[in-house]
């Protein structure tokens, strides 16, 4: 059949093209309410990556398994023959165009990582628009309530359960005072924490070493928080100055 033609032209609107269309757009409708479901949490605490992003991925990814399941409707049916397809292959290119969007929300600074959990739900959004798009509405449901549910009461759950807090120390010491690893090690452990040996990085001039490392927690309870970590220090004659952080990693 000639381009262009009315016939050709009649076949995109033609009454199952648009059923077939009618379909898909109540996919990408729920594929989208879900992903603003998920990204709400996300938005609501000041992230980078709020509702737009997540109902934008859900919905694309949504579409982009959809459209797999109708070859037969393709360029309004007049398209060539196109025999089984592996929708399989189509998740996979999802998956990994997801994956680069996913490793520009995930920040290092210093010591810390953020956006580790942004980066995931991302790509839970994504699969969700994939459930969704495949037709399996119940489970796409039940993994946007999880991982609603995880974002927003994990946190909770978390500070609840045993666990070893890490800082990240930075100490400048005072000229002409030679720090030795016990040394810093017994004033470690005398706020509460151990020395992660593996982390020691030392350096100087010659008249002034400057250590880094990370101390993790003996116990929670007993841990030094850092305003009182900051207060022990500055009593300290032989550190100059310093420096606090949290080492989320």
């Amino acid at each position: 059949m000639d381009m262009l033609t009315p016939e050709w032209l009649l076949g995109f609107w033609s009454r199952p093209a648009i059923a077939v269309n009618a379909v898909v757009f109540l996919n990408l409708l729920g594929a989208l309410a879900l992903g603003l479901i998920v990204g709400y949490e996300r938005s609501y605490h000041g992230r980078a990556a709020g509702m737009r992003t997540y109902g934008i991925v859900c919905m694309a990814s949504a579409a982009l398994t959809v459209f797999a399941g109708y070859p037969g409707f393709w360029y309004g049916g007049q398209g060539p023959v196109i025999g089984v397809l592996d929708p399989t292959r189509v998740v996979q290119g999802i998956v990994t165009g997801v994956g680069f969007l996913g490793a520009g929300v995930i920040m290092k600074e210093g010591l810390n990582i953020s956006g580790l959990t942004t980066a995931a739900s991302i790509w839970a959004s994504c699969a969700i628009g994939v459930l969704v798009g495949i037709g399996f509405y119940g489970a796409a449901i039940l993994l946007t309530l999880l991982s609603a549910a995880l974002m927003m009461w994990g946190s909770l759950i978390e500070s609840r359960l045993p666990s070893r807090h890490a800082i990240g120390v930075h100490l400048h010491f005072a000229p002409g005072h030679k720090p030795t690893q016990a040394a810093v090690a017994e004033m470690a452990a005398a706020c509460g924490y151990e020395l992660a040996t593996g982390s020691i990085t030392i350096s100087g001039d010659g008249s002034q070493a400057e250590w880094r490392f990370v101390a993790v927690a003996l116990r929670r309870q007993r841990a030094a928080t850092l305003p009182e970590l900051a207060e022990l220090l500055s009593g300290r004659p032989e550190i100059d100055h310093f420096q606090l952080a949290h080492a989320r990693n």
